[in-house]
């Protein structure tokens, strides 16, 4: 092993080690800090500059895109006319390892003569910003991995991994979901993909059994269609669900099915779910994917319109995911 890649190992272990003490150190602090960006009624604006504004920029746009308004503005800019952008609704999150930048510190009064909360990140819990602000994140770390320890290196990272913290938490208590994310990031892959139509990404190859299929020949259906399902048709004439959708068989299912019947000749009806999930081939596959994710399934029926039972697709949650 050369000399270079042991020593970017070294830096790499240096900086996990000095992360893993910040995350030992968080508390109830940050808790309080998660319920005052979620509670607040305007928005959240990061402020740094140099380096740490650079992250700064960061959470403000992972926190924008994930559901929480969000900008950023530079500290330098925001006492030259850019407070203009801050209202009396906002939280203003302050970002400075040293706590102490002057930069940082003149917009200080300002934001509380508008009576914004301040909350400080900042890696000295003993600054004139940690103690001038509500609400205080330690991003504190030993040493930077940078041999003179000049270049901010592992306080950077700190901040960064703060920021990600922070946005992941708040969109868990927003509930957000892959449907919202589709919305603020339309030009994505995955957003253009959930902004399209059910019936541009179904399969029109729908496994059918009807109830009394015998076991074995509807595990051979659903085998043969690979979407883990088959869907379960009436087979009696003289019954009023003839020719009738009236239900479903999953993958778990059949499991099931195997550990109560000693004698697997059973067929379709023993072991159907009755009725099924579905949606029209107009809807989007956000709301497909809201479907799946509120039902905990994986697949849907698909109807030509919304108030016919006539199945023509089937959606997987596969189709929706496969980007290949």
């Amino acid at each position: 092993m050369s000399n270079t890649v042991q020593r970017a190992k070294e830096i790499f272990e240096q900086e996990i080690g000095e992360l893993n003490k910040v995350a030992a150190n968080i508390d109830e602090h940050f808790s309080a800090v998660v319920d005052a960006l979620y509670t607040c009624q305007g928005k959240v604006v990061v402020m740094g500059i140099g380096k740490t504004g650079l992250i700064g920029r960061k959470i403000a746009s992972s926190l924008a895109s994930t559901g929480t308004p969000a900008l950023f503005v530079n500290a330098v800019e925001a006492v030259h006319g850019d407070l203009g952008m801050v209202s009396c609704d906002d939280v203003a999150l302050l970002v400075s390892n040293s706590g102490a930048t002057n930069e940082i510190l003149a917009v200080i009064d300002p934001l509380h003569r508008m009576g914004c909360r301040l909350i400080a990140m900042t890696g000295d819990l003993q600054s004139p910003l940690a103690q001038r602000c509500d609400l205080v994140l330690s991003v504190h770390v030993d040493r930077e991995a940078c041999p003179l320890g000049l270049a901010p290196t592992t306080s950077t990272t700190a901040t960064l991994l703060m920021g990600d913290a922070l946005m992941v938490c708040l969109m868990e208590k927003r509930n957000f979901r892959a449907e919202n994310f589709a919305v603020y990031h339309p030009g994505g892959a995955l957003g253009r993909k959930l902004l399209g139509r059910v019936e541009n990404h179904m399969t029109t190859s729908v496994p059918r059994v009807f109830t009394d299929t015998p076991f074995r020949d509807l595990v051979c259906e659903m085998t043969s269609h690979h979407l883990g399902m088959t869907m379960v048709y009436g087979h009696n004439a003289d019954d009023s669900d003839y020719g009738k959708c009236v239900g479903i068989i999953t993958d778990g299912d059949l499991r099931r099915a195997i550990q109560k019947y000693d004698d697997l000749h059973i067929t379709a009806a023993d072991i159907m779910t009755l009725g099924y999930k579905h949606l029209c081939k107009d809807a989007l596959l956000s709301e497909a994917l809201a479907i799946m994710d509120k039902y905990n399934i994986t697949t849907l029926a698909v109807t030509d319109t919304p108030d016919t039972e006539q199945i023509i697709g089937i959606i997987s949650i596969h189709h929706i995911i496969d980007f290949a």
